[in-house]
């Protein structure tokens, strides 16, 4: 055994993708970083060893327009071109590679950190001086000694180590006047889940459980639970356990449970004779229970429900959530009901740098599960390309912190606008921020281009168009209104005389691409037969947004696709069956899909031309679309022509 001690700016403990993306950002402010990781992959719930989906604001396509940017964004795209497949190896390397590729980063695996120093301030706050972890397989004790220290662990373990406040459980109702919180405070929290692979082999493969398997059958599981043959992964996200112990005390307790009860699933599919299973084998199951959630630790904002569903805009904002409020069942998998509720927002939401940082703590930031939000508003935070771009934001914050001389508070203070435009040169999941560098030479230049898309319609000839009914549920189609739209005109086919409800909506802010706030309605009656129809709205809004059109839904009517996408920001929506809403009213955003209508457009006529796409779009503004596509297109070629 020896002992060393090393030095650096900052040192970030865990490796998940808050930790490594925490790691890079710092790393490429120059900073001198030490990431320490407890297991000998990166990735935590996302690695090899547990293999959860990465899932982020996108919400599986409930959210438009909301995919990570940053460091998350280059390792989803990095991950696309090597590992198409989705091979959970490969993406371990995808990780190490990307930390590797930073000079400022020193990377300790199998290091598990168990004691922290800190001293008390004049102002009765705590400053962490060092912090020591184990390095099993070379059996070396190592003191980290740094001017700030990230706790990006999950669990926060190094946290409470220097007495960090945080939370576990539940709060009460009365606490934040959160509707999902329960009138009395507990403990309950979200379970851990172990997952499991199966593989075709060709041939019958038996299976003999082991003595461990839970007999499923005598359970609530078989009645409650989606069991199915050709299930793999986070398709089984509900075997879910712990919610009502000690999810990490009784780490041991709830694996070997989650393991009967994989085993027990597997011995059902295998041997009820319920399932055409015989030449599936079972390929992977996981030893490594995956954790949603401990530790909460407080800092000068906590993130509540009322924040997400009100899509409260911060001044600190440092990124964006999309994923649902998804709170799962105490009772885990024995549950004998639904295995989780889901609330979204109206659009995604902003996440403040205030939750990224002890408020009694000087130099510990946070970032990833143990952030400072309720437990209500940490069901949708939890997943973890979230908890990539609080990374990023909290690495970001740290090092420009240690650069000043700060502490995060004093960087939040007074610093915000450097931390703001940080983000944005980064190209961070930053919404609603406007860049503005007084740095940027292109602010002085004069924009031109030699065409600009001015027209929003799509028209096509019968050959290339094809119906789409809205015999089932409502039509929408988003569109920016840069500076009004009038002249509305849409391609419809009625089977019979019959009349059409028709409604112009905003969006109730330029995070949102689903109808909100209803601005004029009106009655169409349309003759048998096919022909563009004029919608009699004309909106001109106080600055440029977009705007949604809705067409009701009506029997024996169609609309029409073209095989050809239309411009960009003009999208298609299809309402869900059955309506999901809100309890204020409002549509949830994942009341309405985009999927039916990816690669297609909506044929279409706009008489008023849009400046959505001038040349100067290009220069300053939103980084993405926001209040609008925020962009700059030409006009589509123009066959034969010569470019």
């Amino acid at each position: 055994m020896r002992s060393i001690e090393v030095e650096g700016d900052i040192t970030i403990i865990g490796g998940g993708l808050a930790g490594t993306c925490a790691a890079i950002a710092a790393a490429r402010l120059g900073a001198r970083v030490h990431l320490i990781n407890n297991r000998p992959v990166l990735g935590g719930n996302a690695s090899s060893e547990i293999r959860v989906w990465v899932c982020g604001a996108t919400a599986h396509g409930g959210q438009k327009f909301a995919r990570e940017t940053g460091i998350m964004g280059e390792l989803f795209l990095e991950n696309q071109f090597r590992n198409p497949e989705g091979n959970p190896f490969y993406w371990d390397q995808v990780l190490l590679d990307a930390v590797r590729a930073e000079p400022g980063i020193t990377l300790w695996l199998n290091t598990d950190v168990r004691d922290a120093e800190a001293v008390d301030t004049a102002e009765g706050s705590r400053t962490i001086t060092a912090v020591t972890g184990w390095q099993m397989g070379s059996e070396t004790l190592v003191r980290f000694e740094s001017p700030m220290f990230i706790d990006a662990s999950g669990d926060g373990l190094v946290g409470h180590l220097v007495g960090a406040d945080h939370r576990l459980g539940r709060e009460s109702f009365s606490e934040y006047n959160e509707e999902w919180a329960p009138e009395v405070p507990d403990d309950v929290q979200l379970g851990s889940t172990i997952l499991l692979y199966t593989k075709d082999v060709g041939h019958p493969e038996k299976f003999v459980p082991p003595s461990i398997a839970v007999k499923v059958a005598e359970t609530p599981i078989v009645h409650h639970r989606n069991i199915r043959a050709d299930a793999n992964g986070c398709d089984y996200w509900w075997i879910e356990y712990g919610g009502e112990l000690d999810i990490v005390h009784d780490n041991e307790r709830i694996r070997d449970e989650l393991w009967g009860v994989v085993y027990g699933i597997w011995d059902h599919i295998k041997n009820s004779g319920e399932f055409d299973a015989d030449n599936l084998t079972l390929e992977w199951a996981g030893s490594i229970p995956g954790k949603r959630e401990y530790r909460r630790f407080l800092g000068d904002q906590v993130l509540t429900q009322n924040d997400i569903m009100q899509q409260r805009r911060f001044d600190d904002a440092i990124g964006f959530g999309g994923w649902s409020i998804d709170l799962h069942a105490p009772g885990g998998v024995y549950y004998a009901g639904p295995a989780a509720k889901n609330l979204f927002p109206a659009g995604v939401y902003h996440i403040p740098f205030g939750i990224l940082y002890s408020r009694n703590v000087t130099n510990m930031m946070m970032a990833g599960r143990n952030v400072s939000a309720t437990h209500v508003g940490f069901g949708t935070l939890r997943v973890m390309a979230t908890c990539a771009i609080m990374g990023e934001a909290a690495g970001t914050g740290a090092a420009l912190a240690v650069q000043r001389g700060v502490t995060p508070r004093e960087l939040r203070e007074s610093h915000l606008g450097l931390l703001r435009e940080a983000l944005l040169q980064q190209d961070a999941s930053v919404l609603g921020a406007e860049w503005a560098s007084s740095r940027d030479l292109a602010f002085s230049a004069e924009v031109t281009a030699s065409t600009t898309l001015g027209d929003l319609g799509v028209e096509a000839t019968a050959a290339e168009v094809e119906p789409y009914s809205i015999a089932e549920g409502d039509f929408a189609v988003v569109m920016p209104a840069d500076p009004e739209v009038a002249g509305i005109e849409v391609l419809v086919s009625a089977a019979r005389p019959i009349r059409m409800t028709v409604e112009l909506w905003e969006t109730g802010g330029g995070e949102n691409h689903i109808p909100v706030e209803r601005i004029d309605t009106a009655e169409l009656e349309l003759t048998e037969g096919t022909r563009w129809v004029r919608l009699p709205f004309a909106h001109r809004p106080e600055t440029p947004r977009n705007v949604v059109l809705v067409l009701r839904k009506t029997i024996d009517v169609e609309v029409f696709l073209t095989r050809t996408p239309g411009p960009y920001g003009v999208l298609g929506l299809a309402e869900r069956e059955p309506r999901v809403r809100r309890t204020d009213g409002l549509p949830q955003s994942n009341s309405w899909d985009a999927a039916p209508f990816r690669r297609r457009g909506i044929c279409l006529r706009v008489a008023q031309e849009t400046a959505a796409y001038a040349p100067a779009k290009v220069v300053g503004g939103y980084q993405r679309p926001y209040d609008g596509p925020q962009l700059w297109s030409s006009e589509a070629m123009q066959a034969g022509r010569d470019e």
